[in-house]
Formats: C-alpha cells, sequence, structure tokens
C-alpha cells in the first residue's frame, strides 16, 4: 500500500533559503507525503494493530491456558468418582508453542511494516502455516469446550441428587464407620493401648513434675535472699559501690534461672543479653572488666560459703587477679585464706609471684605446699618452689651478700662492690621521695644536699653529706664501664661496705 500527497499550493516551488527551484525534487515530495496527515493516520492505524496483537496474545495467554487446563483435570479426578467421565487430552505444550510461533512471526512482521509503513509487506507461507495451525489448535480447544459443556450437565444431575440428601448427617455417619474400623484393626489396636498407657505415664510425670517445682519454689524462696546477703557482703569486703538487689527465680524453656540487678548509685541496672542502646544503662557499659571480675569472685565465694559439703570439697580458683583491680587483691588473698580453713582443699593458679607470695605468708606452712610449672626441652615439669626466696628482694638480697661478705669475706668482691651504688639509691628513695624521685641521679643529690645546707634547708647535716659524698666516690668506681680493670681491695670494701650499711640502717 502507497500513499500520495498531494502539495499544499501555498508552499512555494523556490527554497527559501538558497532560492533554486524545488519543483522537480522527488526528496521534497516524500517529505511531503511522510508528514501528512494520511501517512499519520497509516501509522497510527499498523501500531494500533500491533498493541492489539501484543494485548490479546500477551505471554499471560499461555499461563492462563496451562492454569486452567490443570484445574480442569482435578475437576475431573474430583467429580470422576460420582460421573462417568470421559478423558480430557490437551497437549498445552505443543498448543502454546505453535501459539508462540505464530504471535512472534506476525509481531516480525509488523516491527517490518512499522520500519517502512509506506512498503507493502508480503506475508510468507511459513506465517500462514502456522496461523493456520494455530486456528486448528483452537478449533480443538473449542471441541473440548462443547465436550465440557455435556459433562456439565451430568455433574448437574448429580449435584441435584446430592441436594436432596443431608450431607452433615452422611459425613458423621461416615466419619464414625471409618473411625470405628480403623480402631478395631490390628495395628491400630496395638497403638491405642500404647496410647493409653502412654498418657497413664504422662500424668504421674506431671504430677512428679509439680511435686519438684513446688519443692523448687521452696528451696528458692530460702536460698536466694541467703544468696543476694552473701554475694552483697564480698562485694563489701571487695570495696564494690555496688550491690546486688532484686534477685528473683525466671522459668525459661531452658530451665529455671534467676534473675537480678546491679545497683548502681541508687540506678537499677538489669542484668541481661543484647546491645544498649544509646544513654541506656546496661551491665557492659556501667561495670569496668575489674568491677565484673569482683562480682564473679563475690558469686564464687558465696556459693561456696553456702554450700553445706564445702567440708568435703576440693577448691581449684584459677589466677583470680588476671582482670581484678589492685585495691582488691589483698581482699582476695584474705578471702583465700579464709576458704582454705572452711573446705578440704584449696588449690590456687597464678602468674603473679607478688599474689602468691602474699598468699604463702598467711598460711600455715606445715599444710600448705608450693609447686611451680618450669620449662623441660620441649615439654615443661612440676618441681618444688621456694616461695620464701623468691618474696625477698633484691634489695634484701644485696643487703644480706654484703653483711656475710664482711663478716666471712669471699669470692664475692665484684658483685658486693656493685651493690653499694643501688643500695644507696634504694634506700634514699624511700628515705627521701621528695628529693630523689625516680630517675634522679645520686650526683645530683648530693649536690642539692651540699647547696640546702648553705641555704639553712638542709636534707642532711653536713657529717652525713659528707658520708654521702665519699660513699658515692668509693661506689662510682665500679658503676662505670671500667669497674672491671679496677683491683678491689678487700679492706677498702670491706670498710666502704660497712659504712654504706651503717648509712641506710640509720633511723
Amino acid at each position: 500500500m502507497r500513499l500520495q500527497a498531494e502539495r499544499p499550493p501555498q508552499v512555494a516551488d523556490e527554497c527559501v533559503f538558497c532560492g533554486q527551484n524545488l519543483g522537480g525534487s522527488r526528496v521534497i515530495g516524500h517529505y511531503r507525503a511522510f508528514f501528512s496527515d494520511a501517512y499519520r493516520t497509516l501509522q497510527r492505524n499498523i501500531g494500533g494493530a500491533s498493541a492489539a496483537l501484543n494485548q490479546t496474545h500477551a505471554e499471560n495467554v499461555a499461563t492462563a491456558l496451562e492454569r486452567s487446563v490443570r484445574v480442569l483435570g482435578e475437576r475431573r479426578q474430583f467429580w470422576s468418582r460420582f460421573a462417568e467421565l470421559p478423558p480430557i487430552q490437551i497437549d498445552t505444550a505443543t498448543i502454546v508453542r505453535d501459539w508462540q510461533s505464530a504471535r512472534d512471526q506476525l509481531a516480525a512482521l509488523f516491527t517490518q511494516k512499522r520500519a517502512s509503513p509506506l512498503d507493502s509487506v508480503a506475508i510468507p507461507d511459513a506465517v500462514r502455516a502456522a496461523v493456520q495451525l494455530h486456528e486448528a489448535n483452537l478449533a480443538a480447544i473449542a471441541a473440548v469446550n462443547q465436550q465440557l459443556t455435556q459433562v456439565n450437565q451430568a455433574i448437574a444431575a448429580v449435584k441435584l441428587r446430592a441436594a436432596n440428601a443431608n450431607p452433615a448427617a452422611i459425613g458423621a455417619t461416615l466419619s464414625r464407620l471409618k473411625a470405628v474400623q480403623a480402631r478395631h484393626s490390628a495395628a491400630t489396636s496395638v497403638r491405642c493401648a500404647d496410647y493409653l498407657r502412654e498418657k497413664q505415664a504422662k500424668a504421674a510425670t506431671e504430677l512428679l513434675r509439680e511435686q519438684a517445682k513446688a519443692e523448687l519454689d521452696q528451696y528458692r524462696a530460702n536460698v536466694f535472699p541467703n544468696y543476694q546477703a552473701a554475694i552483697n557482703r564480698y562485694l563489701t569486703r571487695f570495696n564494690a559501690g555496688f550491690h546486688l538487689d532484686a534477685v528473683a527465680a525466671v522459668n525459661t524453656r531452658g530451665g529455671p534461672t534467676c534473675s537480678y540487678n546491679v545497683m548502681i548509685n541508687n540506678t537499677a541496672v538489669t542484668v541481661g543479653g543484647g546491645i544498649a542502646q544509646a544513654g541506656d544503662h546496661s551491665f557492659r557499659n556501667t561495670l569496668s572488666a575489674g568491677d565484673r571480675n569482683a562480682l564473679a569472685l563475690a558469686f564464687f565465694f558465696a556459693s561456696i560459703e553456702l554450700d553445706p559439703n564445702r567440708a568435703t570439697k576440693t577448691v581449684v580458683i584459677d589466677d583470680p587477679v588476671s582482670s581484678l583491680d589492685d585495691h582488691r587483691c589483698l581482699t582476695t588473698v584474705q578471702e583465700i585464706r579464709r576458704l582454705a580453713a572452711s573446705v578440704a582443699q584449696v588449690v590456687v593458679l597464678s602468674h603473679s609471684k607478688l599474689f602468691l607470695c602474699a598468699i604463702w605468708e598467711g598460711a600455715d606452712q606445715n599444710t600448705t605446699a608450693a609447686l611451680k610449672v618450669t620449662r623441660d626441652g620441649d615439654g615443661s615439669s612440676i618441681e618444688s618452689w621456694s616461695v620464701d626466696r623468691d618474696c625477698v628482694t633484691e634489695h634484701d638480697r644485696r643487703h644480706e651478700a654484703l653483711r656475710d661478705y664482711i663478716r666471712n669475706g669471699g669470692p664475692n668482691e665484684q658483685e658486693n662492690a656493685r651493690s653499694l651504688r643501688p643500695m644507696l639509691e634504694a634506700f634514699l628513695r624511700v628515705a627521701y621521695p621528695e628529693h630523689f624521685p625516680p630517675g634522679s641521679m645520686l650526683g645530683h643529690f648530693r649536690n642539692t644536699c651540699q647547696q640546702r645546707i648553705q641555704a639553712g634547708q638542709p636534707i642532711l647535716n653536713q657529717a652525713d653529706t659528707h658520708e654521702l659524698r665519699e660513699l658515692i666516690e668509693y661506689a662510682n668506681q665500679f658503676h662505670h664501664d671500667n669497674w672491671q680493670a679496677i683491683v678491689i681491695n678487700d679492706v677498702a670494701l670491706t670498710g666502704f661496705g660497712s659504712r654504706t650499711l651503717a648509712f641506710i640502717s640509720r633511723p
């Protein structure tokens, strides 16, 4: 189909831009035809026909056909129990394939026509064959629909007969007869006997459960207040700024448990999981690691204290001061000593020598043993540990070694000579902490003492300052890198050692 548009009489034959004669130009004629009303009408008609094809033969048509055939098969299966119904055979896969082939080929022709509206489009034989095959399928479906009309008449007759009956009575009677039949079958009869037996056992178990629950409630009513009081008593000993409140029993699906609040500055903080909202108090953001460890120790000591069989128990405590604040270590030591007197045995494991030495000093040495783990090649071994030796400080060792040398002599001249200066520094650090803080030098302190004497504000008197100067002068010989080249005189070392002991031992 080809449309020709007449040139409007008001259009001039000359170009308004260049003045050339356009009367014989074929291009201008095509443009006039393209923009004519008839051409636009043709385009709308082609677009409308293509849209109608897409709307009528949308993708959901195939889905609706398959769903209808499936529902039809289910209904036939149901009604076939009440009437003679012929089989329904519809090859939906073949029908959908033929339909899609015809639709896609026609859509391709419309696409070709929209691209060249003025050109005629020939319909290939393959497209005509596909359309004819689709129409044959439609005729077959129409025949099935005609057959279904007759089937519906048979179903209507069945419904009419059922309408005059009493469905409720029939259903009840049928259900009862089926139940009686099933009940008296061999397999069901055995199962029913087992069910009745289990039902009786369940009733007996529930009775025992209720009795146990009542006993548990009575036990918790007596025990929980005692635990709360004991835990708070230990928290007081640990100098904690909080205590427990509202300790109560809670029954969960996982079993019985308890809940409690931590009272901090008269504010109740619930102990529970989850992430607290910004600005809310929670167990995680109100207690430090040391406070939480103190609370754990309070729980631990309270549980042992309230155990009626604690006298027969062996208690193992693993590094209790690992996250504990320093000011609570002494309380922990005291509680362990108190615990040792009420249980069969206490085993304390720790990496802190100071902590273990503190326990050892207050323990009964006749009933206490100290062991240590030492590296043995690729493994380790357990051997006796001399706590008394490890409890002695380095200053005490130097002091004892120097006294022994002065009394008995010996081969340790260099070690004792090098110990004079550290002994003086340790004494001055304790005796004059304000004037000899950590990091200070002996020479500077000696000069300061001399300056303060001249200013009338002495730290040491003139005699002590002079003595300190001479002691430092002798000790400095063994303080520098060339100390090994100095020959130590026993008489001089004994004399200066005695003077050093006298200086650091004076009141």
